[in-house]
């Protein structure tokens, strides 16, 4: 059974090198999606167990669903926000947990199914990964934020350039009409942008700024990153993928930070040096993979 249908997961060898897994033990794929790191991780130890969180409910009703049926007495899903992983895990019986992966890109499969998201799919500005969690909208956002507030969100969320000119050119068209789906939105940003200006499409930025802010992304890696270190086992390994310079610099600063003894003489000691990238073959293959990023440590005393 192909759970991964419609998306492929990158660094699938990377992955299981750092993550390491081992007989009898246990863990933790935080970011579900497709399924794909799951899969690689069961079928590389046979005797290993994952436990699968999401905070797609529809992944777990998915893909979570298909996993359960072809490793059912070795993987385990759980509904939840990875920041709360601690709390989740506690909550589900899992006390310590012997590796960890995070992988902060967006599934294709996210963004073809997922309002909001692709330009290609016209939709509802909605762009929120779970409507249970979070009630603030890219709608709200675009439609009723300040022209200073929203390009601030631009730039620091998606680095944009022309971010004040882009959120004065929303506060004009919301004068006449509320700007409801992702064509209309995308179109409003490439009307004010010249035939070949950029290599990526003209919205991109602002889409991946919207996504970010609404899902409130930043903080909940900060606070996954904090709370892997109480869930983790000694010896256990934090393995992360990050698909922008944002994601990775947290991810880099925490890493960094824990490298030093805390009080319990408790830290990180790195096993990638620098960030480990796609190989050129890969890139070939998936696309997805030119900017994604792996870093990894283990938890020593």
């Amino acid at each position: 059974m192909n759970v991964t249908t419609g998306h492929k997961p990158v660094l699938i060898k990377e992955v299981l090198l750092y993550l390491d897994p081992q007989p009898g033990k246990i863990y933790v794929d935080v970011t579900l999606g497709g399924g794909g790191h799951t899969r690689a991780i069961l079928l590389k130890e046979q005797e290993c167990k994952v436990i699968g969180l999401d905070w797609d409910k529809k992944v777990i009703d998915s893909t979570a669903l298909a996993l359960q049926e072809e490793f059912p007495d070795r993987f385990f899903p759980i509904y939840g926000n990875f920041a709360k992983i601690y709390e989740l895990l506690n909550r589900n019986g899992f006390k310590k947990v012997d590796g960890i992966l995070a992988d902060f890109g967006t599934s294709q499969i996210q963004i073809k199914n997922t309002p909001g998201f692709s330009f290609s799919n016209d939709s509802f500005l909605d762009m929120r990964f779970s409507s249970g969690m979070y009630r603030l909208t890219a709608y709200k956002v675009v439609n009723f934020f300040k022209e200073q507030r929203l390009a601030e969100i631009f730039f620091e969320y998606g680095d944009e350039s022309r971010g004040r000119k882009i959120a004065r050119a929303i506060i004009e068209r919301r004068k006449t009409k509320r700007i409801e789906t992702t064509k209309e939105l995308a179109a409003l940003i490439s009307d004010m942008t010249p035939g070949s200006y950029h290599k990526i499409h003209p919205a991109t930025k602002v889409f991946q700024a919207l996504r970010i802010f609404v899902n409130e992304e930043l903080d909940n890696i900060k606070s996954f990153l904090t709370n892997s270190m109480n869930v983790l086992a000694l010896d256990g390994r934090l393995v992360c993928i990050s698909f922008h310079s944002l994601e990775d610099r947290l991810v880099k600063t925490f890493f960094k930070e824990k490298s030093n003894p805390n009080l319990n003489n408790i830290y990180f000691e790195m096993i990638t040096k620098g960030a480990c990238k796609a190989s050129e073959e890969e890139i070939i293959r998936n696309r997805s993979a030119r900017s994604a990023r792996l870093r990894a440590g283990i938890l020593r005393n």
